[in-house]
């Protein structure tokens, strides 16, 4: 509000003529972009059912079941308990709409079983960390992101929740496999399987709980709005809660989910109409487009520098933000930047969504980071950088996208998106190698700098490039298998 009135104070760049009282009042208070515009919009309507719905979902008992189910999937596994943290931090992520929440919420479980099978404190807070802040950038909630999305756009909510699909397989791709590589590197085994709960049981008993989730996904392809899929998995939720005494949503839990539901929606609404005078300003001022003029100019036209500076600006803009809060800041400030240089849309808001998250990783503010290294007893910076390491195959991801836009169903074409996914898979896999230094046995520098030009290769849009990855890959294959003849395989 001081920037709106004082504007003839600032530096030229950010130089404006200045509004009076008046003025700012009637534009942030009556006007359609201020207090009163579209993420409050949102927030009552379509975000306010989805958090009621989580809410519910809370209540019969999902946060276990998702747990014990991804005991049951992948506690067996090399470096299970870690795989676990990822799977279920994740699925609960994709509808808690809170990266700290969720860390406070799984990690409480998962961390401590990590550290009993030898992972270090930072280590398993970083894991708990990474993989609950990706649950914002996976469907079908996106931390109610995805909502606001599609209302910048223009477009179907369904449509962004597919564009997501991909880079959040991805992003979780590249944190499975590097757990995965830690595993094998300090000789980590899985879990005995009499201490993991038998699936088919787990399913049998509870497996009704996925039902909402499935009926959720139904209505949102079957062209249902977003508020009437939430109301209609609101009811599936209470209806099949009577299955089972133990997830039977009794009027106590009823009303309490009712409770807790108010309560996390009314901080998002806050969150909402707070971010709106900043939308507001940047609408009145020209402030958006004044920052994004400024990263163009720096960038000097290059993709590559405006992308680079586009990521520093959504970390520092979204830092202690919640999701939605933290997309709407920095999709008006920093998106148009990259809409100046012809990025598609739904991949411009996605670049700005991934990076404006990844302030919850990064230090000085990684408040997932933090709130994992205190459930661990860990050093708070130590487990932000590893987290920050730990993400940063994940985070290489909305570069590809930008590149390579069919990744986010723009242009879409079947047998150039399966190429692209699978060629990023294979991409993702060797920055996982880079960043662990690790596969089949221990990777000298020289190897994991080859694994990142590697990954370079097949990240980057072009059959040659992608040949060249690929031998890059098969060339370390031979070479550590060769070295490591007896060390466990992926």
């Amino acid at each position: 509000l001081l920037y709106c009135y004082f504007g003839r104070s600032f530096p030229s760049l950010f130089q404006h003529r200045g509004f009076n009282i008046y003025r700012i009042v009637n534009h942030m208070y009556l006007g359609t972009e201020g207090i009163f515009g579209i993420p409050l919009s949102v927030s009552a309507t379509f975000v306010f059912m989805f958090i009621l719905f989580g809410s519910m979902l809370e209540q019969t008992g999902m946060g276990k079941f998702i747990i014990d189910l991804a005991m049951a999937l992948a506690g067996w596994a090399t470096g299970g308990p870690a795989k676990v943290a990822v799977i279920s931090s994740g699925l609960m992520g994709s509808i808690s709409g809170s990266s700290v929440a969720n860390v406070c919420t799984t990690g409480m479980f998962t961390i401590p079983l990590m550290k009993s099978v030898g992972y270090k404190p930072h280590f398993a807070g970083a894991v708990e960390a990474v993989a609950s802040t990706g649950g914002q950038i996976m469907p079908p909630v996106m931390g109610a992101a995805a909502f606001i999305m599609a209302q910048f756009m223009g477009v179907p909510y369904i449509h962004v929740a597919l564009a997501a699909v991909v880079p959040a397989l991805l992003y979780y791709f590249a944190v499975i496999i590097q757990v995965h590589y830690e595993a094998n590197r300090l000789g980590f085994k899985g879990l005995p399987r009499e201490q993991l709960p038998p699936l088919f049981r787990l399913l049998r008993q509870k497996g009704h709980l996925l039902i909402p989730l499935i009926g959720i996904i139904y209505f949102l392809i079957g062209g249902y709005t977003p508020l009437k899929a939430a109301y209609n998995g609101i009811l599936i939720t209470i209806v099949v809660s009577w299955l089972n005494k133990e997830t039977r949503m009794t009027p106590a839990r009823f009303l309490a989910a009712l409770e807790s539901g108010a309560r996390a929606a009314l901080g998002v609404a806050c969150a909402c109409a707070t971010v709106g005078i900043i939308v507001g300003t940047a609408t009145l001022t020209g402030l958006g487009l004044r920052i994004a003029s400024a990263i163009v100019t720096l960038a000097g036209g290059s993709l590559m520098l405006t992308l680079l500076l586009t990521m520093v600006a959504c970390i520092l803009l979204g830092a202690g933000l919640p999701t939605t809060a933290n997309f709407i800041v920095t999709s008006t400030m920093a998106a148009p930047a990259l809409a100046h240089l012809g990025v598609p849309p739904m991949a411009a808001y996605m670049f700005v969504l991934y990076f404006g998250i990844a302030a919850d990783l990064s230090p000085p503010v990684a408040l997932a980071a933090y709130a994992g290294a205190g459930i661990a007893g860990a050093e708070p910076m130590r487990t932000g950088m590893t987290a920050v390491k730990l993400a940063l195959a994940g985070f290489i991801v909305p570069f590809i996208y930008v590149y390579n836009p069919i990744l986010v169903l723009v242009d879409f074409s079947l047998f150039p998106f399966i190429m692209a996914t699978i060629t990023a898979l294979i991409g993702v896999m060797l920055l996982g190698m880079t960043t662990i230094g690790y596969y089949k046995g221990e990777l000298k520098l020289w190897k994991r700098v080859l694994a990142f030009v590697g990954a370079i290769g097949l990240l980057i849009p072009g059959w040659q490039s992608d040949l060249f990855g690929l031998a890059i890959l098969g060339l370390i294959y031979i070479i550590q298998t060769k070295t490591f003849e007896n060390s466990t395989s992926l």
